[in-house]
């Protein structure tokens, strides 16, 4: 990656940015949330450049500089980051035949099904990126009413009589607790609550991120 400056973010997907030889370019910007905080001008950013003739933009934002703090936006990199721990066994508790994408519930699909044992276990992961108060991640930074839907179904699981874990991957470098949002998502932590008395379970690690690659770490999160 290359390090930039960001100009503005807009349409939720686009953020201008400035390279380091001073042009000015559009790059996607893969967060459809609300990105707050980490959306104002001036901030340094680490953009990816490629040469893909099938993409219209030739860079994408990925991470956010917040002084010494590092925070990954490109929501995608978290379930990488999760499927990488979970092959290398690297996640306690989840170890066995690994399946990613598989469909359950009446139109959703979990982000991995872990198998041992004759046991399944739905695993949903979400990537963590706010913080308003030192030291504290919180999700989500945007209504969301197709993660309130997941908890929901995962519930359902646990009622069928499989296992079920909200992984929460905090994709930034500087918390070392977490809790809802409930002030942003009132129904989703509501349906965060109902879903972990009816027996999911919440796990929510921290992750290493530098410009050259982002990583499991295995330090479990305090849970507010």
């Amino acid at each position: 990656m290359i390090p930039a400056v960001l100009l503005r973010r807009y349409k939720r997907f686009l953020a201008d940015i400035r390279l380091p030889d001073g042009r000015e370019v559009t790059a996607h910007c893969p967060n459809p949330g609300s990105m707050i905080g980490l959306s104002e001008p001036g901030l340094p950013v680490w953009v990816e450049p490629n040469d893909d003739s099938r993409r219209k933009l030739r860079y994408g934002l990925r991470i956010v500089e917040l002084g010494a703090a590092r925070v990954v936006v490109d929501t995608g990199v978290a379930n990488r980051v999760v499927a990488e721990a979970l092959i290398a066994g690297r996640i306690p508790g989840l170890a066995g035949e690994i399946r990613a994408e598989v469909r359950y519930g009446e139109r959703s699909r979990a982000d991995f099904l872990v198998t041992a044992g004759g046991r399944r276990t739905w695993v949903e992961v979400k990537s963590v990126t706010l913080s308003r108060e030192a030291g504290l991640a919180e999700f989500p930074d945007a209504k969301t009413a197709r993660g309130a839907r997941h908890l929901g179904e995962l519930a359902a699981r646990v009622a069928e009589g499989d296992r079920a874990v909200m992984l929460y991957l905090v994709c930034r470098d500087d918390c070392d607790r977490f809790a809802p949002a409930s002030d942003i998502d009132p129904v989703y932590a509501a349906a965060a609550r109902a879903a972990r008395g009816a027996g999911v379970e919440t796990m929510v690690f921290a992750s290493t991120i530098t410009p050259e690659q982002v990583s499991f770490d295995t330090r479990p999160l305090r849970q507010l």
